[in-house]
């Protein structure tokens, strides 16, 4: 086995957020009466895979830390620039109707034949693929070729692209922003990205083994801090610098969840911003990133929560009530064991009218 730390990996997800890329969405979604966009998959896919290939001690390099669009002749100099080892985008796919939902379902990882290491990238793309298919529950439509594409044509390295399903697929268009399954696309690539390069796969590291950080530090831990705080929101350039910037991030994001504020990122910080298990019962006046993710499967299962905003408020405590009434539970409002357990599994919710 070769040790993780000689390779140098990109990550790069596709549109923006804030503006969202005009068209990049789904069909307006029942019950929630408002579109899925892509990059609201796209952009915490690619941190869930930079974060696992960090724990699996790789260097990394997160191409594009904007929540906008960034223009891809700008991605690819900024690609060109660093002499990654290799790179993986993530994207979701859309039949050729994108405005109405269709049967075409499934993921599919491509590459491009005029990269200049295109037999490596052909190589990466299955390795990709059948990463993604030991982690997440679709179908693998296996490998494809596409031109034109400058982070598959024209980057200095092997480079796959994976659409990790269909926003025109109503089943899958909900898992786009399931954390859960956004968590599974990142480590199904990171899976392939070991296989590839013949690395060692770290599935899990406890919030105990992380050592505490404060401003002045650098290195990947650092870089491990600001993918966690990026996908909660932040625009952080994921440099390993523990800055200005990144102080004021940690602070907010304590703020936001009753910790102490005092810039340091300890044990109980580290527990926070990976979201590790037990989950804790939560119920209306509770905040943060649990509350956060409760939001994120209720609007899955297409419970309309209002904004994704870790606060449980009156939408939130609404769509709750609703998923137990709908789900054989005690409508109490109350997040608990046996609420969480009928919210946690990825996929179901409420059907296509």
């Amino acid at each position: 086995m070769a040790n993780a730390d000689r390779f140098y990996i990109g990550g790069n997800d596709e549109h923006g957020i804030n503006p969202p890329t005009v068209g990049k969405r789904t069909p307006i979604m029942p019950y929630i009466n408002r579109s899925f966009y892509e990059n609201e998959f796209n952009r915490p896919a690619k941190y869930y895979f930079l974060i696992a290939c960090l724990r699996t001690q790789f260097n990394i390099f997160d191409v594009k830390p904007e929540l906008s669009d960034v223009s891809i002749s700008q991605r690819v100099t900024r690609i060109n620039r660093q002499g990654l080892s290799l790179l993986v985008t993530f994207a979701y796919n859309a039949a050729a109707n994108d405005t109405s939902f269709s049967s075409a379902n499934g993921f599919q990882i491509f590459y491009s034949r005029e990269n200049r290491f295109a037999n490596s990238s052909r190589l990466l793309a299955y390795d990709v693929a059948a990463g993604l298919s030991e982690e997440i529950p679709l179908r693998n439509l296996g490998v494809g070729t596409l031109t034109e594409i400058g982070v598959l044509r024209s980057v200095n390295c092997p480079s796959a692209l994976a659409e990790c399903g269909f926003m025109t697929n109503f089943n899958e268009a909900k898992y786009m922003v399931d954390p859960d399954f956004q968590a599974s696309c990142g480590d199904g690539a990171c899976i392939g990205v070991c296989e590839n390069l013949d690395v060692s796969y770290v599935p899990q590291v406890y919030y105990t083994a992380l050592p505490t950080l404060r401003r002045g530090y650098r290195g990947n831990s650092v870089k491990l801090l600001q993918c966690y705080l990026n996908l909660y929101g932040e625009e952080l350039s994921v440099d390993g610098s523990f800055g200005a910037n990144t102080l004021v991030s940690v602070e907010q994001f304590q703020r936001d969840n009753n910790l102490t504020v005092d810039g340091i990122v300890g044990r109980i910080t580290w527990q926070t911003l990976t979201r590790q298990a037990p989950l804790p019962t939560l119920r209306r006046g509770a905040r943060g990133v649990y509350v956060r993710y409760l939001q994120q499967k209720l609007l899955s299962k297409l419970y309309p929560v209002g904004n994704i905003d870790g606060v449980f408020g009156a939408n939130t405590l609404s769509a709750v009530e609703q998923f137990q009434q709908e789900n054989g539970l005690v409508v109490d409002g109350i997040v608990g064991r046996n609420t969480w357990a009928k919210l946690t599994p990825i996929g179901g919710g409420r059907p296509l009218p």
